[in-house]
């Protein structure tokens, strides 16, 4: 069976959001993800939905078989919490990362996306919380997250190779800090918007105005909202860049003032408590979105306010059915 597009890792946040919208625009969509199906964030039912595990080479063959283009988003990962107690998992996913690219090399693929992320950037370069935002050069001298980060850099350079050698015409992009509604937002994988949310939510739902905060606060990030995410993944796939691209917001916030605006949001103020021994992973990102602007003359756009509205209320809600 042939198809426009598979998505790897259709299962996940992402996934089941780029999934939805292309099935909008009327494409034939493959979605193969390693989870059960009712443990996939979303289940389109028009999509051709099936469980693999990517990591092995014969059914990483039998996925990509017929797919026009592929968006390879399957990855072991999660928040900074895991990726900082999950080193291994994190750069097993090479795994999967090879032998999707040896798939889409057999069955002549025609466009092939990889998505990267900022933690393949040098950690020398983000030690301050007013960090000079990030552009793809700094990624080298290479220097990146320990684990995942390795594993995407990696990764990268495998697509690089791939287009020199073998005439695929790989596209990658590196996502910074993607949030919104149907993601993961407990459990321990979840990132600091959808975590934020939580104890906010919580908090609002019990009467308990206290929540807990990794860290002092004081780290600085950039986070974009889903909707920007698939636009742009999808503009990179078809774009001539060949050369990875940072594909993420440039509104720079430190971890208080997310926590301000999910009060804010929310209606409601809580007493913190700072966790300094929690992971934080680097003290300051931020995406410098010069090379997107200028190549395919858009950026992100949409606010963390707006973004993070729409987030909590999912959120709320989850928390909600679950307290009962």
């Amino acid at each position: 069976m042939s198809v426009d597009v598979l998505v790897a890792g259709g299962g996940g946040f992402i996934g089941g959001h780029l999934v939805g919208d292309l099935l909008r625009q009327g494409l034939t969509v493959r979605s193969v993800d390693v989870k059960p199906k009712d443990q996939w964030h979303q289940l389109h039912h028009d999509a051709d939905n099936r469980v693999a595990d990517l990591s092995l080479l014969e059914e990483a063959m039998a996925a990509t078989e017929g797919a026009r283009a592929v968006y390879m988003l399957a990855a072991d990962m999660g928040g900074m919490g895991f990726i900082e107690n999950n080193k291994a998992a994190c750069m097993l996913t090479v795994l999967t990362s090879t032998h999707m690219l040896q798939a889409a090399r057999k069955h002549e693929v025609e466009r092939y996306f990889y998505s990267s992320s900022a933690c393949v950037y040098a950690a020398g370069k983000q030690t301050d919380p007013h960090v000079t935002a990030l552009t793809e050069a700094d990624a080298y001298p290479a220097m990146p997250e320990d684990g995942y980060g390795w594993e995407k850099l990696f990764t990268e350079r495998m697509c690089r190779h791939c287009a020199e050698d073998f005439g695929l015409a790989t596209r990658v992009a590196r996502y910074h800090n993607v949030y919104g509604p149907h993601g993961t937002w407990d459990g321990g994988r979840e990132k600091a918007p959808a975590a934020v949310c939580r104890k906010v939510a919580t908090a609002a739902i019990t009467g308990e105005h206290e929540i807990e905060i990794w860290g002092d606060g004081e780290q600085t990030r950039s986070f974009m909202y889903i909707d920007d995410c698939v636009q742009g993944s999808q503009m990179i796939l078809h774009g001539d860049a060949g050369e990875p691209v940072n594909l993420g917001s440039d509104e720079l916030v430190t971890i208080n003032q997310l926590v301000d605006l999910a009060e804010e949001i929310g209606g409601i103020t809580c007493r913190r408590h700072h966790r300094l021994d929690a992971p934080q992973g680097v003290r300051g990102r931020n995406s410098d979105n010069t090379r997107i602007k200028a190549t395919y003359g858009w950026a992100p756009s949409v606010s963390l306010a707006d973004g993070l509205s729409e987030t909590y209320v999912w959120v709320y809600d989850q928390v909600k059915r679950a307290i009962g």
